[in-house]
């Protein structure tokens, strides 16, 4: 197999990497808060051939001196867009949309080895009975979100109406009084590249990495939620439509060098026959 051949095999399988990207993207284009992410490319290693036996050749000439011959592209990293999407009003009274850009709501996950912490944008949330009576706050998968200090929001049943203010203050209603009976907790994304999906719309920090530095906590001042909607997935179709058909483009142009080498090839065997 020649060199054009191989580039060609490896770009091939970064860009169905890609093309999965994209196709994930746009799967999520109505999922309450999905972030989109893209895909940047990077070169692997190459080498730099000299073709020019002696310095008198150098002269008067114009293009770089020697050959630099790659072996393809690699998907480099992939990159967690957090812009904010539309806010579509729901008049459901445990909505809530994040006003503010890179901030995530936090959820407890159990697993084999303790609980882990994942972080979300949706605010689809919902009252599940936790026994005892009371109820706790969770998101549309039974998950427990999780208040400023890192605790299940528990509400003691025989309330009448309940309502997320603007700053995450849980208001409940009992008996024609209102009180403050928990509060949502709400973190900043210092940065989201080192976020990692984990599916169902939810992120978390990667193993061994520490929190410091990545996920800070957002004071109650600094919160600006809107109760009553929901954030829109902000995955803008038409430019992940754009990306489609260019990767697909490079992917068959790809296909197309590894069909023209494998047809070289067999006109220098013929020849040689």
């Amino acid at each position: 197999m020649n060199r054009s051949m191989i580039q060609a095999a490896v770009t091939m399988g970064q860009l169905q990497s890609k093309l999965d990207l994209i196709g994930h993207n746009l799967s999520n284009s109505s999922t309450t808060g999905y972030k989109s992410r893209s895909a940047d490319f990077s070169s692997l290693l190459f080498q730099q051939i000299d073709n020019l036996s002696h310095d008198q050749a150098k002269k008067g000439r114009m293009t770089p001196d020697g050959i630099r011959v790659g072996t393809g592209a690699r998907l480099g990293h992939t990159n967690l867009n957090l812009n904010q999407g539309s806010i579509q009003q729901t008049g459901r009274a445990l909505d809530v949309a994040i006003m503010n850009e890179n901030q995530l709501f936090s959820i407890r996950v159990p697993g084999n080895d303790g609980d882990d912490i994942h972080y979300t944008r949706a605010g689809n949330f919902y009252m599940n009975p936790n026994g005892e009576g009371q109820v706790m706050l969770t998101d549309s998968e039974g998950l427990p979100v999780l208040d400023e200090d890192g605790e299940n929001i528990l509400i003691n049943e025989g309330f009448s109406d309940i309502h997320i203010q603007q700053d995450g203050a849980i208001v409940v209603t009992r008996g024609g009084d209102r009180s403050v009976e928990g509060q949502l907790g709400v973190l900043s994304a210092v940065r989201p590249r080192m976020l990692e999906a984990v599916g169902d719309n939810r992120f978390k920090i990667p193993d061994g990495i520490e929190q410091e530095g990545i996920i800070e906590g957002v004071p109650q001042a600094d919160i600006q939620l809107q109760s009553k909607a929901l954030e829109s997935s902000n995955v803008d179709l038409s430019q992940q439509m754009t990306e489609m058909m260019m990767a697909q483009r490079a992917y068959q142009f790809n296909a197309k060098s590894i069909s023209t080498g494998d047809q070289m090839m067999g006109l220098v065997n013929q020849l040689r026959s």
